[in-house]
């Protein structure tokens, strides 16, 4: 577990032992240490002055043989110095240079190391120790990784002979060429917060001179039950360990059942993985904390000895990652339950759709990244800390990407290469191939966008809820723990004395947790003289209605085939096309029943009554839709005959006043009545059509006969009647 006071426990102790000062007039800390001088400088200062706090600010005296950091964090057993070596002759001077060069001391590596006894030649600090006995571990530092082994000095509990122990190994030269690194573990406990903190301090001398130094602090927790919070962590880890029993053996049986078959399921995959993953971390659980009480009680035994808890620190870190990954991968696998939403399916189907097209860009794109990186590193590597190695141009390309980085460290390396370098990098990385890969993400999406408002609308969340919710409501009725609707409108009536208005009912059955919805739906129903009152004849027909309807669906039910068991039943055929998309592992484990509790045959029948229900609904929709533009076509044609005819009249009105040939105005009347004549027939075929196609909809593809406008023939007596009454007119 992850608590706000590790991260404050570590950064006290870093603060401490990192950023203190070599002395008052070196203001140089551990963290910038850069000789075998200034290293000795800082045991002698800001390491005793961490580690031994004896006396309090008004020279009080804390306890005997007892060290409190900052009065708080007792330190365990007693702080220890270790150092890994090469041996002179390790490495093989050019023989143009022998005659200068005697002594060659080879970087560190495990065929390198020092074995042999140096310096005084007696005590553990200058005699070899392997890592089983030191019950050391392997530590990878900056520039090599060093064994569990080496010499080693383990300090003391007071200040004055810790002192006294580093004065002597400086004097002897504890620390010489062939010293490749030195390592300073001590851990501390803090009793107010229950911690551990297992601190390792790391100075590594490279065969280029100098000094490099690193550090680790390890803040863990090793105590793991001393509240009742903490026992109640603990039974949740048992449940915990059950739970991954039951899955182990769960998953072995769908295995066994549907063998390779099982894995083409990403779903299916990741459930194995997070078992795979949670049982090392049971074990690894287990194991430290049965080895941290033994490690304890030999401290609190021998209280003078250095506490071997790096291996125990290390194996709680593991536990910790393992921990992130098992609850990373199981908030991945919420999509899986989301899915059910079509807004919410549309990230997994677009990255399933697109993982080809993306397989094949990642293989360009990394083309491309990796010839920039060995580029990089090729020519800023000896110069650069950000290109010093390859997998560091790696990580520096990335940052370049996001915008993070320096290009005046590039510029001045190499003032020709550098700026060439950048700006290829970001032209071909950032403005083509990043707006490539947003390209396919973006088709793909729009695909799948379209799609999905094509198809036809399934189960929602809300309409698991909503079944759910419907299933419990079943099952309080069942039970004789809820009144149904029928029930509480009797009481209502027995209490109101056989006659009940809408605003008493909708108040009583608000009061039992009906909504307005079904309130009015009743009214609506079986209110047949509107009176706004339900009469007991009323509610009478309607217990009628209700238990017809409930033998009804008893009969139907009892017509179905049984299924011989929960798992094997007969299917439709839409219902297998469905079963084929379910996972092939679990999906045998949802045909069973239904989300709210119902048997699969009651759940069918409920399906084929709602689908006679919606193909009902779109019939009448169909027909309806077929009247209206009907009605719009016949308003239309009175229309513009009721305009054509105004025309007439008008032209006969202007003919009279104006005294206008009569040859003339009849020529003027006919090319007008073929005008309207043509418009009429063009839109008449565009109606007709029309009307076709809407009667092939209402009727599934077969047309139905139907009325229609007149014939343009008939349209033209019409309007030539029109113009006969015009000209009587």
């Amino acid at each position: 577990m992850v608590s706000s006071s590790m991260f404050y426990y570590t950064k006290v102790m870093t603060q401490l032992f990192l950023d203190s000062p070599l002395s008052s007039d070196n203001r140089a800390s551990f963290r910038n240490l850069a000789t075998m001088d200034e290293f000795w400088k800082f045991t002698e200062g800001p390491l005793l002055n961490g580690l031994y706090w004896e006396v309090w600010y008004n020279n009080k005296t804390i306890a005997e043989n007892q060290s409190f950091i900052y009065y708080e964090n007792l330190l365990l057993g007693v702080p220890r110095l270790r150092q890994a070596r090469v041996g002179n002759k390790s490495c093989v001077v050019h023989e143009d240079l022998r005659s200068e060069v005697q002594d060659c001391f080879a970087p560190y590596s495990s065929a390198n190391e020092e074995r042999s006894p140096f310096g005084l030649g007696n005590g553990t600090a200058w005699l070899y120790t392997d890592a089983s006995r030191m019950n050391g571990s392997h530590h990878a530092g900056l520039v090599a990784t060093y064994g569990g082994g080496g010499y080693y000095e383990d300090l003391s509990r007071t200040r004055e002979e810790t002192a006294t122990q580093l004065r002597s190994l400086k004097d002897n030269l504890w620390l010489d060429r062939g010293t490749r690194a030195v390592f300073i573990d001590f851990s501390v406990y803090n009793s107010n917060i229950n911690l551990f903190c297992i601190v390792r301090l790391l100075v590594e001398f490279p065969a280029t001179g100098g000094a490099l130094t690193s550090w680790q602090f390890q803040t863990v927790r090793l105590n793991h039950y001393a509240s009742g919070w903490d026992f109640f962590i603990g039974a949740c880890e048992v449940a915990f360990c059950f739970f991954i029993l039951y899955y182990v053996v769960e998953e072995a049986l769908e295995i066994r059942i549907h063998r390779l078959h099982y894995f083409k399921s990403l779903w299916n995959c990741l459930d194995v993985l997070i078992v795979m993953l949670s049982i090392p971390a049971i074990i690894i659980s287990i194991y430290r904390k049965s080895t941290v009480n033994d490690q304890l009680k030999n401290l609190l035994e021998h209280h003078d000895t250095h506490p071997s808890f790096e291996q125990l620190a290390r194996l709680q870190v593991d536990f910790n990652n393992l921990a992130a990954v098992i609850v990373f991968f199981s908030w991945i696998k919420l999509f899986k339950f989301i899915n059910i939403n079509k807004t919410m399916s549309q990230l997994s189907t677009t990255m399933s759709r697109c993982a080809k097209d993306i397989i094949g860009f990642a293989i360009m794109f990394f083309i491309i990244f990796i010839a920039y990186a060995q580029l990089a590193y090729l020519v800023f590597g000896t110069q650069v800390n950000e290109f010093s190695t390859f997998e560091a141009c790696i990580f520096t390309q990335f940052c370049i990407i996001l915008g993070d980085f320096e290009f005046s460290k590039i510029e001045e390396a190499n003032r020709i290469l550098g700026p060439i370098y950048f700006t290829t990098f970001v032209f071909f990385i950032y403005f083509i191939l990043l707006n490539m890969f947003l390209a396919i993400i973006n088709d793909t999406y729009s695909e799948v966008k379209a799609d999905v408002a094509q198809q036809k609308s399934e189960m929602e969340l809300t309409d698991l809820i909503r079944k759910s919710l419907q299933g419990y409501n079943k099952a309080m009725v069942k039970l004789r723990l809820k009144k149904t609707t029928v029930d509480d409108i009797s009481d209502s009536l027995r209490h109101a004395g056989g006659r009940l208005n809408f605003d008493e009912l909708r108040q009583d059955l608000k009061g039992k947790g009906h909504t307005d919805a079904e309130i009015e739906a009743i009214f609506a129903k079986y209110d047949h003289d509107g009176d706004q009152e339900l009469t007991e004849h009323e509610h009478q027909q309607m217990r009628d209605d209700l238990e017809k309807e409930r033998e009804d669906l008893e009969v139907e039910r009892s017509s179905l085939p049984r299924p011989v068991s929960g798992r094997s039943f007969p299917r439709s055929q839409d219902d297998s096309e469905e079963d084929d998309d379910e996972d092939s592992g679990h999906s045998s484990r949802r045909r069973g029943s239904c989300s709210g509790g119902e048997s699969y045959e009651e759940l069918q029948v409920l399906v084929r009554r709602v689908d006679r229900m919606e193909h009902s609904i779109g019939s009448i929709v169909s027909k309806m839709d077929a009247v209206i533009v009907k009605l719009e076509a016949m308003e239309r044609a009175k229309l513009k005959r009721r305009d054509v005819l105004g025309r007439l009249l008008d032209g006969v009105l202007e003919d009279e006043r104006t005294g206008r040939d009569s040859e003339v105005h009849r020529e003027l009347m006919e090319r007008l009545v073929r005008e309207e004549l043509e418009r009429w027939e063009s839109d008449d075929a565009v109606s007709q059509v029309g009307h076709q196609l809407g009667a092939q909809l209402a009727t599934g593809g077969h047309p139905r006969p139907r009325s229609s406008r007149p014939s343009s023939s008939q349209s033209t007596e019409g309007l030539d009647s029109g113009s006969n009454g015009g000209n009587h007119l």
